[in-house]
């Protein structure tokens, strides 16, 4: 499949939603507009290192989505990349789409100056995992989630 990959425009919010709430039901969290309003102001604001990738095909329907900001490296001194979310709409799947993203995702990492990218996945995910296993690095690093609530 022919994609272009771009940060998504204010035309776009409307599938970038239905993306969203794509991402969201798979991973079985509930998903609603002051959310969706949230993350849209982080995709356009200027002043917070938060970027959003929307990836269309030729048609201009948009196929796969992907939101990734920078964190402090304390260890290195360094801001880095880190992957929060990739979605691509599950009859686009196996098309190439999420190739198109994570070259988009090495440009836009290498234009921040970012050493690398990082990201997490749950242990079930297999279909992602293994696309992850050929586009990248495996890390030793287990993560753990302390709650606060």
């Amino acid at each position: 499949m022919q994609v272009t990959v771009k940060p998504p425009a204010e035309a776009d919010r409307e599938q970038w939603e239905g993306l969203y709430h794509g991402y969201a039901e798979f991973y079985r969290v509930p998903m609603n507009d002051a959310i969706l309003d949230t993350v849209w102001g982080w995709i356009h604001d200027d002043l917070n290192p938060f970027f959003g990738l929307i990836a269309k095909s030729a048609d201009g329907r948009a196929v796969g989505l992907m939101h990734c900001r920078e964190m402090p490296s304390p260890l290195r001194g360094a801001r880095v990349g880190f992957l929060d979310d990739l979605f691509v709409a599950p009859d686009a799947r196996g098309q190439g789409v999420v190739e198109a993203l994570y070259d988009a995702l090495r440009e836009l990492g290498r234009a921040q100056g970012w050493p690398f990218i990082r990201w997490i996945t749950a242990e079930d995910n297999a279909r992602a995992r293994a696309v992850y296993d050929k586009l990248s690095e495996k890390t030793h690093w287990v993560t753990y989630q302390m709650p606060l609530a």
